[in-house]
């Protein structure tokens, strides 16, 4: 009897390492598609959990007919590090080398940090854009629907950070460090300009402060004239978006923008205003 249950015990822990070692990528693209609510999605997802490759995909959510995939394929190699992992993601179309990603759990708490520069929960956010992780083609905004499919814009999308952590602590999320998003060569079929402008979209925190992260919005060229602030506030499902903004056109450009303006928010003079929560 001893030896049947130390035999049943080994076929049992063979068992799950197995299905540990060997478990499909699939397992991640759900948990993928859960957290983001169906709007990014790892579509076609070959290999396993470890060590796969899918197509990324944006959408407009659960039941959103809006779909838009990068052309090449996501890579990833997944390795346990400490009291976590840390994932490695290539992409030949838009990530810039093999960007790894540390993800430490803890006792209540999951902490998220890409190590491109010494960012930690105290340190203050750092000041300009930091080494770029990747770019990709703006066009592929439309895939999650209103507004964006209506915009249809073109240009590049480039995401570039010194460093961040971004910390859950009894379901209340808290960001330190800096993460840019520039908009280059920003154009849309609503408009007959070759190009709107360039732009800039900046979230900055300081989790040692307890205060909100912090928005900010600038025109970096372009006819068309963008600027704004805003916070996160809230935390868990609670957490929510406040930005005030405001859209005009440069000098000479008015006519080219008027629909344009009408569309991005409410007409105020020559001016649209942009308001969220």
């Amino acid at each position: 009897m001893t030896l049947k249950r130390w035999a049943a015990a080994g076929a049992a822990t063979g068992a799950v390492v197995a299905l540990v070692a060997f478990a499909p990528a699939a397992w991640l693209a759900g948990a993928l598609a859960t957290a983001s609510g169906q709007r990014l999605l790892l579509a076609d997802a070959r290999g396993t959990v470890w060590n796969g490759n899918a197509v990324l995909v944006l959408t407009g959510g659960e039941g959103s007919r809006d779909a838009s995939a990068l052309p090449d394929r996501l890579h990833w190699r997944l390795r346990p590090a400490g009291a976590g992992f840390t994932l490695y993601a290539r992409q030949s179309c838009c990530l810039n080398g093999e960007q790894p990603l540390r993800v430490v759990f803890g006792l209540g708490r999951v902490r998220l940090e890409l190590p491109a520069a010494d960012v930690s929960a105290s340190a203050a956010p750092q000041v300009g854009p930091g080494p770029t992780l990747g770019q990709w083609p703006a066009a592929w905004l439309t895939g999650l629907g209103t507004p964006w499919n209506t915009l249809k814009p073109t240009g590049t999308l480039q995401l570039s950070s010194p460093g961040l952590v971004l910390e859950q602590v009894q379901g209340r999320w808290r960001f330190s460090g800096r993460l840019d998003l520039t908009l280059a060569t920003l154009a849309s079929r609503l408009s007959t300009l070759d190009s709107l402008g360039s732009y800039r979209l900046t979230l900055s925190g300081d989790a040692a402060g307890d205060q909100p992260s912090r928005l900010q919005l600038l025109t970096t060229e372009g006819a068309l004239q963008l600027s704004g602030s805003g916070e996160l506030l809230g935390s868990g499902a609670a957490s929510r978006l406040r930005f005030r903004g405001q859209a005009s056109a440069a000098s000479g450009f008015e006519a080219a923008l008027g629909n344009l303006l009408n569309i991005i928010g409410r007409r105020q003079g020559a001016s649209s205003v942009i308001s969220i929560g």
